[in-house]
């Protein structure tokens, strides 16, 4: 029988939270070298179909087991132009982990077993990082450049759906203008992510590959606001790819939610992501602490505001106090498992099967305590997952003085809403053509967040990708 997969080094919980540096440390040589050998090599690999975009994992493990690095990440980077961000965030044991023979048949997630294929490609792409940094651009993405730009695309947003179809388009000789709203570039990426699971620096390194490639990037515009789609042809694009992703955050709709110290996750990890609040005074972003503070959510992103909040009271001086609730149970939880496991490894606690039904001030307005109803699973809903049902009369109260909600995320609409004739759902999700990711307008297209709702890192690149190759035929035919 096949061992079990190498795990990665990390660093231990009571140094990782004293500071925001990275935890999972990765592979070094000779662990991803033993973890490589472990597969199978499989005449028909499942696990490429259960990657997005199409990675021949086949394939570069092998090159990693030849000690052939530079050749590994010239694989991967033909699918996939950002390995060190995809490694580090993608669900794989969802994705190509979950496919991986060694799991089995009819496991929900990868086993055990199952090869780390995530950490791997972590491995290339930080190798790539480390001995690429004037040769990023060298390879099969270049072959097609002419150095001559016959057309130009614009692409609205920076998250990861943006920054694909940006390197996809430019890879083929187009030139590309990409807008973002924000001083940074990154979207999600950049102020979503903390930065003990994505460090700043690997993604400004996946960033500036772009650059090379020619790409053109122009921060502080709010498309919607600043520009309009028919200005943006005006301009002379020809035509247009709508990465706006999911800013927009939801609220439970209870009382009390307008009180200070109540942030949604979206603004609270912003702050401190994007706005460096874990370094204030050195960076003017002040964000509260707290003593107890709770988290609504069971999520990566209530997983993630947890673990910045136990830091931040450390950081502070503040005995730690955070807590997670959420309506179903651990199986439930739609987070990571390596998420889950992390933040609990650091002290965080958790509370299921619980419902919050109101918050409740003091004289001040500032948040005291919150309101909860016990729950039971019933049927499942839509999800797949069993429903929460609340029990009638089991009404207790949690004393907190910060709460983030982090409940999900609806759609960026304020391009869409003075966009005349393009086509959304109920809940502002572009609607396209599943092949082309064209939207109702002609040459526009869309994908990432803005498409469906939330979704993955990786998924937001396949759709990209989908609409690079239909906007190059666009351009080219």
């Amino acid at each position: 029988m096949t061992k079990k997969s190498i795990k990665p080094d990390e660093l231990n919980p009571s140094v990782r939270t004293n500071d925001f540096s990275e935890v999972l440390l990765g592979y070094n040589e000779a662990q991803a070298r033993e973890e490589a050998m472990r597969c199978l090599q499989c005449k028909n690999p499942a696990c490429v179909a259960g990657c997005p975009v199409g990675i021949d994992i086949k394939k570069f493990i092998f090159q990693i087991v030849e000690k052939d690095y530079r050749a590994a990440y010239l694989t991967i980077k033909k699918k996939n132009n950002f390995p060190s961000i995809c490694g580090r965030v993608c669900p794989a044991e969802y994705q190509c982990r979950k496919a991986c023979v060694l799991t089995g048949k009819g496991s929900s997630f990868a086993s055990e077993r199952a090869i780390n294929i995530h950490l791997l490609e972590r491995f290339v792409g930080d190798w790539g990082m480390r001995n690429l940094k004037d040769g990023n651009t060298v390879g099969p993405e270049t072959e097609s450049v002419s150095g001559k730009h016959r057309d130009a695309a614009a692409v609205v947003g920076s998250g990861p759906a943006g920054l694909c179809c940006a390197g996809e388009l430019a890879r083929s000789g187009i030139k590309v203008v990409m807008f973002e709203s924000l001083h940074k570039t990154g979207g999600v990426l950049r102020y979503g992510i903390p930065p003990f699971r994505l460090p700043q620096e690997v993604l400004d390194f996946e960033i500036n590959y772009l650059k090379k490639l020619g790409v053109e990037i122009r921060t502080n515009v709010v498309m919607g606001k600043a520009m309009t789609l028919d200005e943006l042809f005006k301009d002379g694009f020809s035509c247009v790819f709508l990465g706006l992703g999911a800013g927009t955050p939801s609220f439970l709709g209870v009382s009390g939610e307008n009180l200070c110290n109540v942030y949604s996750a979206n603004e609270f990890l912003t702050r401190v992501n994007l706005m460096s609040a874990f370094k204030f005074p050195e960076y003017h972003t002040p964000i509260n602490t707290g003593k107890r503070i709770a988290v609504i959510g069971g999520g990566n992103t209530a997983m993630d505001s947890a673990r910045v909040a136990l830091r931040l009271q450390k950081i502070n001086n503040i005995t730690p106090d955070v807590n997670i609730f959420y309506r179903r149970t651990e199986k439930e939880m739609p987070g990571r498992r390596p998420e889950i496991q992390h933040a609990a490894e650091e002290g965080i606690k958790f509370e299921f099967l619980v419902q919050p039904v109101g918050f409740e001030g003091d004289k001040e307005g500032r948040l005291e305590k919150i309101k909860f109803l016990r729950c039971r699973l019933g049927e499942p809903d839509s999800s797949g997952r069993r429903r929460p049902v609340p029990i009638e009369g089991s009404v207790f109260e949690k004393k907190c003085d910060i709460a983030i909600i982090a409940v999900g995320l609806g759609a960026n609409r304020v391009l869409t809403k003075v966009t005349p004739g393009i086509n959304v759902d109920k809940w502002g999700d572009v609607l396209v053509d599943p092949e082309t990711m064209q939207t109702s307008l002609s040459r526009v297209y869309a994908g990432g967040d803005i498409v469906g709702g939330e979704g993955t890192v990786i998924e937001a690149m396949g759709m990209a990708k989908k609409a690079s190759a239909a906007m190059i035929k666009c351009l080219r035919p």
